[in-house]
């Protein structure tokens, strides 16, 4: 607004006199004296009209705030100080114009506080509601978490009339009180319940560690086991945590009990197992001494037929111990596969020898012959060693992989004896060119 405009609206709202600057009467207020001529009364009229302008552009910043907000009702005091400011604010202009538009909005603010408290008392007697009607629930945990729940949004609701606020606060507050109530006399009932119940286990658990030491093997072993059985009666609704730390102390001395029990059966076992072992690995080297001497006492054709029978007599021979099972079947398997081994070279070299051949000419051709014998048996080696790595990881292929495995040891030994035995007539081949 320009200075002439000014000018003429201070004058419309305000006059000079006696050097000070007066507020003209407007409503129910007086006159007042805002302020005195500083330098020329027409600076000092535009002076307070421009405070004017400044005081109205805060009373319509404040309302648009108002406008634009969701919670109007926060405003209702800055509206009221506003209006406080009209009768006392150092300015000329048209307070009264500002009077009714403060009063205007507050009216609105006052029409939505009421409708927001209506609202609020019907958000509050549903939550009433809703909380009478679980009220007498058991189910403890979620009507807790419920109520809660409904006490959280109580708390966030606006108030209502202050003069229904008590009775509401109070009809609410006792019916969460009255089931929250219930629910600690329901947990103290279950507590002694449950320490009752605690008792029983303690005993049982108590009559279990005096008897685990016990040597009285088979009446400690019928106490022990009716023990269990009163376990299993007692029953109760103990904390799952409380339950298994009462479990483990029980078992315990039952099993400390059983462990000793065990230890004592397994030693008797074991007695009578270490001289079934002894007998049969007993049994087992006369077989092996008598097959590494086979070709030593008898002829070849007589060693395949006592190798074979040594084999059927090896089956009926029971077990070994773990540690010497295995050295001593090699030690068998091995000498019988060489008096298989020798058995086919010389069928082989039968069928195959030509003319009159000298002891030196015979030994150098078994010698080539089980070469031979190595090079195709390393073959099937390669062949077997092959489909194995070929073979998915899966338990189908177990069954298969297994064989595969065995028939590769075979033809390891296999290939090892045939090494032996051109060992075997390298030394002879030595000694006969001598």
């Amino acid at each position: 607004m320009e200075n002439n405009d000014l000018l003429e609206e201070a004058r419309k709202y305000g006059f000079i006199q006696d050097q000070q600057v007066w507020l003209k009467a407007f409503m129910d207020y007086p006159s007042r004296k805002v302020g005195e001529v500083k330098e020329s009364e027409e600076d000092s009229l535009v002076y307070f009209a421009k405070r004017f302008d400044m005081f109205r552009e805060k009373v319509n910043d404040l309302l648009g705030r108002i406008n634009t907000s969701e919670n109007k009702g926060s405003f209702l005091m800055k509206v009221l100080h506003m209006k406080e400011q009209v009768g006392n604010y150092d300015a000329l202009g048209n307070f009264e114009e500002i009077f009714n538009t403060l009063s205007k909005a507050e009216e609105e603010i006052n029409e939505t506080i009421k409708h927001n408290r209506e609202k609020n008392l019907a958000i509050k007697m549903g939550l009433i509601q809703e909380a009478e009607a679980i009220q007498d629930s058991i189910e403890w945990k979620e009507t807790s978490d419920k109520m809660k729940d409904l006490r959280a949004t109580w708390i966030k609701t606006g108030p209502i009339e202050k003069e229904l606020t008590e009775e509401i606060e109070e009809r609410f507050k006792d019916v969460l009180e009255g089931f929250f109530e219930r629910k600690k006399n329901f947990f103290n009932d279950k507590k002694q319940m449950q320490n009752r119940t605690y008792e029983k286990y303690k005993d049982l658990i108590n009559q279990s560690v005096r008897l685990q030491n016990s040597e009285e093997w088979e009446e400690t072993t019928a106490k022990l086991k009716q023990l269990q059985n009163q376990w299993k009666e007692v029953g109760g609704n103990l904390p799952r945590q409380v339950t298994n730390k009462l479990w483990t102390d029980f078992r315990r001395a039952h099993n400390h009990f059983f462990e000793r029990l065990k230890v004592k059966i397994t030693t008797e076992k074991t007695e009578s197992k270490d001289k079934f072992y002894e007998t049969n690995l007993v049994k087992k080297n006369q077989l092996v001494e008598e097959a590494e001497n086979l070709l030593q006492h008898q002829g070849l054709g007589e060693g395949v037929r006592r190798a074979k029978e040594l084999q059927a007599e090896w089956k009926k021979v029971g077990p070994v111990h773990p540690s010497v099972s295995d050295m001593v079947w090699e030690r068998f398997i091995k000498a019988c596969d060489k008096v298989f081994e020798l058995s086919s070279l010389e069928h082989y070299i039968r069928k195959r020898q030509q003319g009159d051949a000298t002891d030196t000419d015979g030994l150098q051709a078994r010698i080539n012959a089980l070469r031979d014998f190595i090079k195709s048996d390393k073959q099937e080696l390669e062949l077997l060693e092959s489909n194995l790595g070929k073979l998915s990881d899966t338990p189908s292929n177990d069954a298969f992989k297994s064989m595969l495995q065995g028939k590769i040891r075979n033809f390891n030994r296999k290939i090892n004896t045939k090494h032996e035995l051109i060992e075997m007539f390298k030394g002879q081949l030595s000694t006969s060119s001598k």
